[in-house]
This record gives structure tokens, C-alpha cells and sequence, in this order.
């Protein structure tokens, strides 16, 4: 389509009534008025970036000293350098692609302007699985972080539901603003818990530890230690629906930056020091390679991140259901009961079905993966590539793509990329889950109980 006919479609929706629940319509997903009990729109792009790390930079960091274990120093530390840039550049054509289209409020939205109906229902689900998933990984964490602190004083179920019951009330509140603060204190306390677990490890080092610079393996192995940096840069689903409740969206640019920035130092240092001072033994998570007292310390200032991480994950999958059922109503807007009970009952669902997951099923932890495989790698890397080209065909046609031969090739680079990520991680996955299975290890399958 060119850019004068696209000019002239808009034109056109302009001039008709508008149908707040069509994805396709350009309007915002919050019209913002002065007697709404509820105010979206009311983030700034500094919290914006705290909501964004604290988020992202949570559990997923205490696997990556593991993974240079596995590969080596050299190539582990080139790899969370190079994923950490690449997730930038997919963090910016997704805010891009939702300032040329305010009207999308999530990955289904984005999904129904690049490829209908089917593409915004796999996009939509995926969004709530993979979010519920990510919030029984923090369950699993926060278990794990319990278990540290109280010597096993409790059974591990029952851990797992204390937590899940505190990730729930955080959940609740309707806009984000109201975990605004919460979001700069959890940042705190994953970076002071960081810090206490380098100096841990620097004060406590391994005798005779073995470091390695490269180490050659089979593709198997390596590309579990590959998949762990891959998902802990995934959280990009997030990013519309933050946007989508930000005061000036344009400013989400300097919130990415500061995202990709701050994680990738902040995995670069934490994982060579970790790596550098425990060596090749080193755990997953990292801080179980630690003495018990340097352990409960990281993991005690390490819970509160993992709760909010939790809550917002729950509170992400809530609203994209509840935007979608009340978009354009009052309910939206106003206190009804109708509204409570639908959100609140929407947050205990996500939270529900992420604890059940997480102490019934032995594979959950390799669910996860398989799940952080076929969404993660298309929402943080492959999707970006689809918009760029979507709205680069929309504004200039299809000549305006090779008017622009690197940007092109950038981001048909994304969507092969986000498709090997999926391919091959979902393989890995399975075969891990065979194996497991074929050793007869059925009670290290991940289960909490």
C-alpha cells in the first residue's frame, strides 16, 4: 500500500464511527477523561524503565554463571553482550510499531494488524500462557528463596502457596502506577542482591577452581547454556502494554535504553565474577553455590524482586483479558462490581493455575522452557522483524523495504533468528524431557514437592 492511499484509509476510519474493541481502529486504548474513577495513563518513562528491569532483570540472571560453564568465558560473555544490543533493537521497532498504532494494547492486538484473526489469538494466548508460566517461575524461585532462609522449616508446597498468595495481592491493583515505588525498590533489591552474592563469592572462592575460556560440547548442551541469556532478555511482551499506560509513549525509547543497558552490564559483571570465583561447579541458580549465610542473604534481598516480577507477570495476563472483554466500556473506567469481581477473579485465575502448575506437574521447569521457546523467542526477537516490514510496506509500498536495504535485511535477520530460538529450543527442550524420562529421574524433574 502506498503512502498516499494509506494516508486516505485513515482518512476514511477517521470520518466513521469508531469501534474502541477494533484492533485495526487508530485510537488509543485509554481516552482519558476527568470523571473516570480509574487514570491509565499515568507513567512516566523512568518508571516505565524500572517496571521494564524489574521484570526482565529478576530470576533469569541466577542461571547465566552456568551457562559460562558450559560454553567458556570468551564466547558466554561475547553472547549476553550481543543478545543484550539485539534485544535493544527489537525493544525499539516494537515501540515504534506501537506509536505508529496506539490503538494495540498487546501482542494480539500487534498480531491482528500483521496477520488477522489467527495470528492475534496465537499471540494473545501465548502472551497469558507464557506469562503464566513466568509467574510460576518466580513461584519456584521464591519457593526455592524460602526454603534457603528457613533451613527447610516448611514443605516446599507450602512455600510455594505463601508466595503465591503475596504475588497475588500485588497483582491486584488495576493501574501500574500504584506499583510505581515498588517497582524502584524491587530494581534495588535485585541489584544489592547481586552484589551480595559477587561479594560472597568473592570472599568464599572455590580452591582449586577450574576456569575455562572456550569449551567445545555437543549441540545439546550448548544450546541449553544458549537458551538460558536467549530468556533472560524475554519480556518483551510487556513493552504495549506498559506503553499503553504511559504519559508521553514517544519517551518509551529512553525507557528501553536504560533497560538494555543496565541488564547487559549488570549480567556481563555478575556472571564473570560469579563464574571467576566458583568456576566450572558452579549451580543454577548461582546463589546454591554460595555458603548458607552469603546463600539466605542474596536470596532474602532477592525475594522482593521475585514477587513483583510475579505480580506483574499475573497483572499483565489479567488485563490483557480484561482489556480485550471490557475495552470501551465503563467498566474499564469506573468502579463496578461487575468490573472488580471480573479483575479480581482474572488475577486469582492467573495466579491459581501458575501455583498448580508449579507444585503438580515434575516438568514444569522444562515447561517453562518449552514455552519461553515458542512465545519468547518471537515476542523479544522474531515479531519485531514482521512489524518493521508491515509498516515499512504500509508507509512506502513494497519498494520502500529495498530503499532501505539494511533496515530490511535487519529485520528478516530477526524473524530467522526469533525461528531457529523457537525451533531449536523446543527441540532441546523435548529431548531433555526424554532424556530425563530415560534415566528415570523422574523426581529431579523440577517439581516442588
Amino acid at each position: 500500500m502506498s503512502g498516499k492511499v494509506a494516508k486516505e484509509k485513515e482518512a476514511s476510519l477517521a470520518s466513521e464511527p469508531v469501534n474502541p474493541r477494533d484492533p485495526t481502529i487508530p485510537q488509543d486504548v485509554f481516552v482519558e477523561t476527568d470523571d473516570q474513577d480509574f487514570h491509565y495513563k499515568t507513567l512516566s518513562w523512568q518508571f516505565t524503565a524500572l517496571f521494564m528491569c524489574a521484570e526482565i532483570v529478576s530470576n533469569g540472571m541466577l542461571s547465566l554463571p552456568s551457562s559460562l560453564a558450559v560454553v567458556g568465558i570468551v564466547p558466554g560473555t561475547i553472547l549476553i553482550i550481543f543478545l543484550g544490543a539485539f534485544a535493544l533493537y527489537t525493544s525499539i521497532l516494537l515501540i515504534n510499531f506501537k506509536l505508529n498504532h496506539p490503538n494495540v494494547h498487546n501482542m494480539g492486538d500487534a498480531g491482528y494488524i500483521i496477520g488477522g484473526p489467527v495470528v492475534r489469538e496465537l499471540c494473545a494466548g501465548g502472551t497469558i500462557i507464557f506469562a503464566i508460566c513466568g509467574v510460576g517461575s518466580e513461584l519456584l524461585s521464591g519457593q526455592q528463596a524460602l526454603t534457603v532462609l528457613s533451613n527447610g522449616g516448611l514443605c516446599a508446597m507450602h512455600f510455594t502457596l505463601i508466595f503465591a498468595a503475596a504475588t497475588f495481592l500485588l497483582a491486584i491493583p488495576r493501574t501500574l502506577d500504584k506499583l510505581s515505588v515498588l517497582g524502584l525498590c524491587s530494581v534495588c533489591l535485585i541489584a544489592v542482591s547481586a552484589l551480595i552474592g559477587m561479594v560472597g563469592a568473592g570472599t568464599n572462592p572455590t580452591p582449586s577452581r577450574s576456569l575455562s575460556a572456550a569449551i567445545s560440547s555437543d549441540f545439546l548442551t550448548a544450546f541449553v547454556a544458549i537458551t538460558n541469556p536467549v530468556f533472560a532478555y524475554a519480556g518483551h511482551f510487556m513493552f504495549f502494554i506498559l506503553m499503553s499506560e504511559m504519559k508521553r509513549p514517544e519517551e518509551a525509547i529512553k525507557s528501553a535504553w536504560c533497560l538494555q543497558t543496565f541488564a547487559t552490564v549488570f549480567y556481563v559483571v555478575f556472571s564473570l565474577v560469579m563464574y571467576c570465583y566458583i568456576g566450572n561447579d558452579i549451580q543454577s541458580p548461582a546463589y546454591l553455590s554460595l555458603p548458607p549465610k552469603w546463600a539466605k542473604a542474596a536470596f532474602g534481598l532477592g525475594l522482593g524482586n521475585f514477587l513483583l516480577a510475579g505480580g506483574l507477570y499475573s497483572h499483565t495476563a489479567a488485563k490483557l483479558i480484561f482489556v480485550r472483554v471490557y475495552r470501551g466500556t465503563h467498566h474499564i473506567y469506573k468502579h463496578t462490581l461487575l468490573g472488580w469481581t471480573s479483575w479480581i477473579f482474572l488475577c486469582f485465575l492467573a495466579v491459581t493455575i501458575a501455583f498448580v502448575l508449579a507444585v503438580a506437574v515434575p516438568i514444569f521447569s522444562y515447561l517453562i522452557g518449552i514455552a519461553a521457546a515458542l512465545f519468547a523467542s518471537w515476542f523479544t526477537y522474531g515479531l519485531a522483524g514482521f512489524f518493521y516490514i508491515h509498516d515499512a510496506k504500509m508507509k512506502e509500498g513494497s519498494q520502500g523495504l529495498w530503499q532501505h536495504p539494511v533496515k530490511t535485511c535487519l529485520a528478516l535477520f530477526t524473524i530467522l533468528a526469533g525461528a531457529f530460538i523457537c525451533v531449536a529450543g523446543t527441540y532441546v527442550m523435548i529431548q531433555l524431557i526424554i532424556n530425563a524420562y530415560e534415566e528415570d529421574r523422574e523426581g529431579s524433574l523440577g517439581g516442588t514437592i
